[in-house]
């Protein structure tokens, strides 16, 4: 059947009039909106790349399923940062293009359709609604995905999206509260798509947000979870596309033959550069730590403007009403000090704005020195 047609509010064009009074401010525009990362590529990752870039995995076809060192840097990220050992759970792993595709082509390669019925929360990255509606089956939004009642008895639920620590609200989920959603999910019969991308960044608590494949939340079975995680954030990789899913070997193993049919496979160069990535966690804690500095410069600039905010619990972004209580309105007077934000709008709340602090040191302090005023 191809693809369905799709509709989403999530289009960056809908800026553009406020990028262009932005722009005439005083002193020019800065743009927290899109959460594209502005800092060096780390120099291990660089070196691997330019090492490999005459490797048989690059003057001939790359693999797939990622190269066995890529692998055993996935297999080693997770048992080092996540706690979590894929080998006892039998899980498989596949590379993806970035992230952004293996969310969108989720449903799809998961064979949903007419009738399925795909769980996500209300407020939440929107390409999870895009991937749905191109396979052809309906998204249910509900409040809280840990609520299992909101879903589990719907006629139809054949997955459900997880997104902590979530973009855009910076929610983490204890490791209670997915393992909960983990049960009621196979006990009908449905998949757990767990985007982790911001797992690293969590701030306020020690160690990484909570894994939908440690055994505390799995009860040591990859049984119906998957799990994403891109490299884009932890080590400004947006750029490289570095991203991988996790879990249940019955799901990964016919998504692998697929995107080796259609192509989706990582470039032999990147791959080697994906695998230094995932192991010089050196730069991953530098990054961290500029992050966790840009945040709360951010937080404390936007109370001093009139947000009545806090510092989220994850990921990167600062979720705040709008004083206006619309979006737009509120974007028509942050661009006219030549600020730009995200409306919320794009993640189903318009009554919200969302501020990126993947920006430099120094338009951060800009920012908060024309939010100061």
């Amino acid at each position: 059947m191809g693809f369905h047609e799709f509709s989403s509010p999530y289009d960056w064009s809908r800026i553009a009039s406020y990028k262009r009074t932005a722009k005439a401010a005083f002193g020019g525009m800065i743009d927290l909106s899109v959460g594209s990362p502005v800092d060096p590529v780390p120099d291990s990752v660089r070196k691997a790349l330019a090492i490999s870039s005459n490797d048989p995995n690059a003057y001939g076809y790359p693999v797939t399923a990622g190269t066995a060192d890529l692998r055993d840097a996935i297999h080693e990220w997770f048992s080092s940062n996540r706690g979590v050992d894929l080998h006892a759970l039998d899980a498989d792993v596949v590379p993806t293009v970035g992230s952004k595709e293996g969310v969108a082509l989720m449903a799809s390669l998961l064979h949903f359709g007419e009738g399925d019925v795909v769980v996500q929360p209300k407020v939440s990255y929107p390409t999870y609604e895009i991937g749905t509606q191109l396979a052809g089956a309906r998204t249910l939004k509900v409040d809280d995905v840990s609520d299992v009642d909101s879903w589990k008895d719907v006629p139809g639920v054949k997955a459900v999206w997880v997104n902590s620590p979530c973009n855009p609200t910076g929610e983490v989920l204890s490791a209670e509260r997915m393992s909960g959603i983990v049960h009621a999910a196979r006990s009908i019969g449905a998949v757990v798509l767990s985007d982790e991308c911001y797992a690293l960044m969590r701030w306020g608590a020690e160690g990484a947000a909570p894994c939908a494949l440690q055994a505390d939340v799995c009860g040591g079975s990859a049984e119906g979870v998957l799990v994403l995680y891109s490299l884009s954030k932890q080590s400004n990789m947006a750029g490289y596309r570095t991203a991988f899913i996790a879990g249940d070997r019955s799901l990964v193993e016919p998504m692998t033959a697929y995107r080796k049919q259609i192509g989706q496979i990582i470039p032999g160069p990147v791959q080697a550069a994906m695998a230094a990535g995932l192991r010089d966690m050196d730069a991953v804690r530098t990054q961290h730590a500029r992050y966790e500095e840009r945040l709360g410069t951010l937080v404390g600039a936007l109370r001093a403007y009139g947000y009545c905010t806090d510092m989220p619990q994850g990921a990167l972004y600062v979720w705040v009403k709008a004083k206006s209580g619309d979006c737009w309105e509120d974007m028509r007077q942050l661009a006219e000090i030549g600020i730009i934000a995200s409306p919320g709008e794009f993640y189903g709340a318009p009554e919200y704005l969302r501020f990126s602090a993947t920006a430099s040191d120094e338009a951060i302090a800009a920012a908060a020195e024309r939010l100061a005023r």
